[in-house]
């Protein structure tokens, strides 16, 4: 095969290289950056049809601000790559979301380009408006553009800090790039509202038209003026932004070079606050990707030739579609049942949910905080909502939690997937923080299922009680235990002894219970699978304790105020004393790499525990050897 070139992009090793070229030589530029951009995440993974889609506006940017002073903030993230290729980044994306390699977010620490790091959405504005503020302050020149989705514009979020930067001086530009797409399909009014100015795109240039010509005859203009703000639906698209203190232009093309560089050229030379409406394909330029972009939002390794392909051989069932297919049965078999999702409906597994209950299934948008308390209004009138939800966002809806639905004791199952490290994604989705962060709040139970019928198990215990419980599981598939189909539930609170052994037990809390397991088989130890982090099962904990010289506590989350701690304090409460090893993720960010290889590293797979608990307790495993003998 003959290797593609790329003979302007190559020469490109930072925006001022770009800002050297001709502005005849961007849309040829555009084209190789596409180009590279689809064989580059084909070869590594990662996200493609959002920077697909935002290949031209990077560009754009780049040429027109003087970038790095010029301040870049992309919300999300998820749509940077163009922005990391022209940044001096190019020849490292093969790293890409790699052990050691580039991250797949803007990161402060990897790039001077990377003004801030962003992964969660709705960020952008509160930050870049905090950046123009900083420069206002330290009387310095320069500009903050904020780079937001329509998906993320209905965050309330982004809301609070477009109130607040209509009435802020400074030079902050928010970009609105409207490509009709989050991760799932966006929802709700805003975006109903942002789909008909895509039908009426006239109206930016007729409403200054208008104006001039009106001027000259002033009880016209003004009652033109009552006309536009009052009129139902919002005549003018200009009004809704113009409302909070912005000086709105657009929607202008974000694929059309020629419309874009003099805009924002222009927009440049402007004071106080500006909001630029560009409108967007994802997946602009790969065919496969603009027919499906939800598909191609995230894909694995692929051949651009062919495009996606279903595996040869059908995987093991994920813990996402081991909760899809509970919900459906659930939902089959209690018409209370109402699922939730904060526009994360393929990533949570409802899909299926939507098509079968489309009147009990509610994506709210990017919107946690209020996924949350929609819930517990639900919960009052008797229904019983599942918020599907992964765990590094419901640390977004904490108030939510403990104010309206805890403090009022409603019955909402949370079901936070990816739990633990999640691999790729790094140090921002990391779903580490649910059980130090839940099991202080009163009312709120938390299971922990071992594999995946555990996990189809306890679902169905959390649903059965009339308190929140959360249920956490990991990303990708357990160890293969059939899920089944019952509907059958565990004992409330309950663990079990898989293992009985002597001198030493490890309990285990989730999917660590089989190489806890395996390590247990090794020194002979006994080994718990302890179900629930809250309530902890403290009969079954004691009669451990009274049984074994030394306890190991083993969780994939948080050590601190975790699993581990919570055995400790109540062994502290009973009086009694033991040797206590806690084994779980350590108190430092844990960034993007394979998700095995990363647990390794922690020390959380078979060969890490069973050193751990070997160098601490050495001792406790030579007294129990006469009657036991060390499997190499």
């Amino acid at each position: 095969m003959t290797p593609v070139s790329y003979p302007l992009l190559e020469t490109i090793h930072s925006p001022a290289d770009l800002r050297r070229l001709a502005r005849s030589q961007l849309a040829p530029l555009a084209a190789e950056l596409r180009a590279f951009l689809l064989a580059s995440v084909a070869s590594t993974g990662g996200h493609l049809s959002s920077n697909l889609g935002t290949v031209e506006l990077t560009v754009a940017l780049h040429y027109v601000f003087n970038t790095p002073h010029d301040r870049l903030v992309w919300d999300v993230g998820h749509q940077t790559y163009p922005h990391k290729i022209l940044t001096g980044r190019r020849e490292r994306m093969g790293s890409l979301r790699q052990l050691g390699g580039l991250s797949g977010f803007p990161q402060r620490t990897e790039s001077e380009y990377d003004a801030f790091g962003t992964a969660h959405s709705s960020t952008s504005i509160s930050a870049a408006l905090g950046m123009a503020q900083a420069a206002r302050i330290k009387g310095e020149n320069r500009h903050a553009v904020a780079i937001i989705g329509d998906g993320a514009l209905t965050a309330g979020m982004a809301f609070e800090a477009l109130n607040n930067a209509g009435v802020a001086h400074g030079n902050l530009l928010v970009i609105l790039n409207d490509n009709d797409m989050s991760i799932s399909p966006p929802v709700g009014a805003l975006n109903r509202y942002l789909a008909q100015l895509m039908t009426g795109q006239f109206y930016s240039a007729a409403k200054n038209v208008g104006k001039s010509v009106l001027k000259g005859a002033p009880p016209l203009f003004e009652l033109a003026k009552r006309i536009e703000e009052h009129a139902k639906g919002m005549v003018v698209p200009a009004t809704l932004f113009e409302k909070f203190g912005f000086n709105y232009t657009g929607p202008i093309d974000g694929h059309d070079l020629e419309s874009l560089i003099p805009t924002l050229e222009n927009i440049r030379h402007l004071s106080g606050p500006q909001f630029l409406h560009v409108v967007t394909r994802k997946g602009k330029g790969y065919r496969l990707a603009e027919a499906d972009p939800i598909n191609y939002h995230g894909p694995g390794k692929f051949d651009p030739a062919v495009g996606l392909q279903k595996p040869s051989t059908p995987p093991k069932p994920t813990f996402t579609q081991v909760f899809g297919q509970w919900l459906c049965d659930m939902a089959a078999q209690d018409p209370r049942l109402v699922g939730i999702t904060p526009a994360m409906r393929e990533g949570s597994g409802l899909v299926e949910f939507e098509r079968r209950f489309p009147g009990r299934y509610y994506d709210v948008g990017i919107a946690e905080q209020h996924a949350v308390t929609f819930a517990a209004g639900l919960a009052c009138e008797g229904l019983k909502p599942v918020v599907a939800i992964y765990s590094t966002f419901m640390q977004r809806a904490y108030d939510q939690l403990i104010h309206d639905v805890a403090l009022q004791k409603l019955p909402v199952v949370l079901a936070l997937d990816r739990a633990g490290l999640v691999g790729a994604d790094g140090a921002t989705h990391a779903g580490a923080y649910d059980i130090p962060f839940l099991r202080c709040v009163p009312h709120v139970a938390i299971a922990c299922p071992a594999d995946e019928s555990e996990c189809r198990q306890l679902l169905s215990t959390a649903f059965a009680q009339d308190f929140p419980v959360a249920v956490r599981y990991p990303r990708g598939a357990g160890v293969g235990v059939a899920a089944g189909e019952g509907l059958q539930t565990l004992p409330f609170g309950a663990g079990e002894v898989r293992r009985r052994g002597r001198g030493l037990a490890i309990l285990a809390f989730g999917t660590l219970l089989y190489p806890a397991l395996e390590v247990g088989e090794q020194i002979q130890a006994t080994v718990v699978n302890m179900r629930w982090a809250k309530p902890l099962d403290t009969a079954l904990l004691l009669e451990i304790a009274q049984q074994h010289e030394a306890l190991v506590t083993v969780e994939d989350g948080a050590v601190m105020g975790g699993a581990g701690s919570a055995v400790g304090e109540a062994l502290a409460a009973a009086g009694i004393v033991r040797p206590l090893l806690h084994l779980g993720l350590p108190d430092v960010f844990i960034e993007h790499g394979d998700p095995a290889r990363l647990m390794a590293l922690q020390g959380l797979d078979a060969a890490g525990i069973r050193a751990a608990i070997e160098a601490r307790f050495a001792a406790v495993i030579e007294a129990a050897r006469p009657s036991l003998k060390i499997v190499a």
